[in-house]
């Protein structure tokens, strides 16, 4: 029919772009720069090794949803399951506050077994006001073979809604997902005012899989070292200025007056 004929095209479409782009950000703040950028209305899977990588990985998983945050999709819909809260723990609003995603825009959902969990993101998939759908699948992976991998990426590319599904392991398995992403947590860069300070996050992502057009998945050896900024994920090899470091000054041997507005700017 030509609904089926339209739907095939619009995923075609999609498996075609590239997930790094070269974004103008309007200000001139991120002209030029690859971002990270793959269209709405994809299936991810998001892979952590170990359970201690699970903050990078949500991390990176919220980003990514955050740059669907357009027009009329206005909210994230983070869901995971009832027994897991203890182990896996759940989004905190004042760290996603400080990395501008508004803590409103979060709608946190958890299902007491996978059945439900599964119910509840093809649902949240559906619905035209929301941006994208993050599925923590720690202890959720039961049920989640190709049929039904496929049957939310047919879902997602439909209602033009991302979902990101977060799974942990090194096991990987035949899957519908566009996009396999695999996250580590990396060193950040050092802070310019302070050499002993932590840095801004920084993550370590292979590609894994990349599904090309024609519907054939393929196997891919990308590997990206991305910093969070304010226009989303940039490949940080791709800073054009390296931040100035910190000129350290000797102290005086003596007490002294401070002069007038001395280091102002670093304690406004």
């Amino acid at each position: 029919t030509a609904e089926l004929e339209t739907l095939r095209l619009r995923i075609a479409a999609l498996e075609n772009r590239p997930a790094l782009a070269s974004t103008h950000s309007g200000d001139g703040a991120g002209d030029g720069l690859a971002l990270l950028a793959p269209p709405a209305g994809l299936l991810h899977e998001v892979f952590a090794d170990e359970q201690r990588a699970a903050g990078a990985a949500l991390g990176f998983a919220l980003g990514m949803a955050r740059s669907h945050l357009v027009g009329g999709r206005t909210a994230i819909l983070y869901l995971e399951l009832v027994s897991e809260v203890q182990e896996v723990g759940m989004p905190y609003a004042h760290g996603l506050a400080s990395y501008g995603i508004d803590p409103g825009q979060l709608v946190i959902g958890r299902a007491a077994n996978p059945a439900q969990l599964f119910w509840a993101i093809e649902e949240a998939i559906a619905c035209r006001s929301v941006a994208a759908v993050i599925a923590d699948l720690a202890a959720g992976n039961r049920g989640l073979d190709f049929t039904a991998s496929r049957r939310l990426s047919l879902r997602a590319a439909a209602a033009g809604t991302s979902a990101l599904l977060l799974r942990y392991g090194r096991e990987r398995e035949a899957s519908a997902a566009q996009l396999r992403w695999r996250v580590r947590p990396a060193p950040s860069q050092a802070d310019p005012y302070d050499q002993s300070a932590p840095g801004k996050p920084r993550f370590l992502v292979d590609i894994e899989k990349r599904r090309l057009g024609g519907g054939r998945p393929a196997p891919d050896d990308t590997t990206l070292i991305l910093d969070w900024t304010g226009h989303g994920f940039v490949a940080a090899q791709d800073r054009r200025q390296p931040a100035a470091p910190h000129r350290w000054r000797t102290a005086p041997s003596r007490p002294q007056p401070a002069a007038l507005g001395d280091r102002l700017s670093e304690a406004s």
